[in-house]
């Protein structure tokens, strides 16, 4: 509606009616709105609202036409994901103190979530049996779809103290099934796991905008970076399209580069 609306004021300006608006028209307010330094992104979404709008009307019997169909559009540029780097990821890590109870659950989380890539989402939905600490795998079902993700040794090693010696004295309730809860005995929240992320980011002072993504993003890359199969990637992600994937080969490029350029002796 707010598409719409500016949309609705951009034309009495020239004495137009929504009713009465042809593809010029539109075409001259997609020119008005790239003039205006509107994003192409921004501009695609505007476009798309006037489509439903028109055929809202069509429906309505308030038009006959829809002056929204087929403008020329630029196509949005995607944005690169943003990744740490190994010695910031380090940083991270290396903040919760693990002496402390929740310092030993936030140090299990935080290296769960860097360790498997999954989702914030995930993460808080995980469940005891989802975890095997024999076995260094956690069990991860989003969408319907299972996926079984290995687990690197410090990680399992976090979570077996934290799942042994501190979750027993959080839960309130024996039959609590969540693994990771906050310092009432419930379930852990996004919010509450986001708060916890942003607490840790200016602790170790790293000024990049770090968000629960940061970590799945840099998991991926960091795997692509050390010669992993792209397959392998994907499927730990879970991800449906390949092409989901493969964004993380823009990433590694770039960086392999500013290596290059750092550390080799003749660049």
């Amino acid at each position: 509606m707010r598409d719409v609306r500016q949309f609705a004021s951009y034309l009495s300006g020239s004495g137009l009616q929504l009713q009465s608006v042809t593809h010029d028209d539109v075409s001259f307010y997609v020119e008005f709105l790239r003039k205006q330094g509107k994003s192409a992104s921004s501009i695609a979404r505007c476009v798309a609202s006037l489509k439903n709008f028109y055929s809202f009307l069509n429906e309505a019997g308030e038009s006959e036409n829809n002056p929204a169909v087929g403008i020329s559009l630029e196509h949005s540029q995607k944005k690169l994901p943003q990744i740490m780097t190994g010695s910031e990821v380090d940083q991270l890590l290396s903040q919760p103190n693990v002496t402390t109870p929740k310092g030993c659950r936030d140090s299990a989380m935080l290296k769960l979530l860097y360790g498997t890539g999954i989702r914030v989402s995930e993460l808080i939905s995980l469940n005891l049996e989802d975890v095997s600490v024999a076995g260094e795998f956690v069990k991860c079902v989003s969408k319907g779809k299972m996926r079984v993700i290995p687990l690197y040794h410090d990680a399992v090693d976090s979570l077996s103290r934290y799942i042994s010696g501190i979750r027993p004295y959080l839960v309130l309730d024996s039959g609590e099934r969540s693994l990771f809860v906050n310092m009432s005995g419930e379930r852990m929240t996004r919010q509450g796991f986001w708060k916890l992320i942003k607490h840790y980011q200016e602790q170790a002072g790293i000024e990049k905008d770090i968000t629960p993504h940061t970590l799945r993003h840099s998991f991926a890359a960091h795997l692509l970076e050390n010669g992993a199969d792209i397959h392998a990637i994907q499927e730990m992600l879970g991800h449906s399209d390949l092409s989901s994937t493969q964004i993380y080969s823009k990433l590694v490029k770039p960086n392999l580069k500013a290596v290059y350029t750092q550390f080799h002796p003749k660049a």
